[in-house]
């Protein structure tokens, strides 16, 4: 499983967007409890329908990934971005 959709969550493998990230697949569950990791999904519309875009981002790296309504990674990407300020 790296995306599936379980009812009105998706659920993402850690080992699919901790690369992306430049984190350890073992980090990004605490990461995102923590809101230190945040992410942003939307849904696609004209010739994206049925599509989702994820977009996951820490510090200054967004990831974003492509899927379908199966789960499977249509495509993905990684954007250094200026750091979001802390809500703290």
């Amino acid at each position: 499983m790296q995306v599936e959709f379980a009812g009105s969550e998706i659920l993402v493998d850690a080992a699919l967007i901790a690369p992306l990230l430049r984190v350890s697949p073992a980090d990004v569950s605490a990461l995102l409890r923590q809101r230190i990791i945040t992410s942003v999904c939307e849904g696609g519309i004209d010739e994206h329908q049925g599509q989702y875009q994820l977009s996951f981002f820490y510090r200054n790296r967004r990831a974003r990934l492509r899927v379908d309504t199966s789960g499977r990674v249509l495509q993905r990407s990684t954007t250094q971005i200026a750091q979001r300020p802390s809500n703290r």
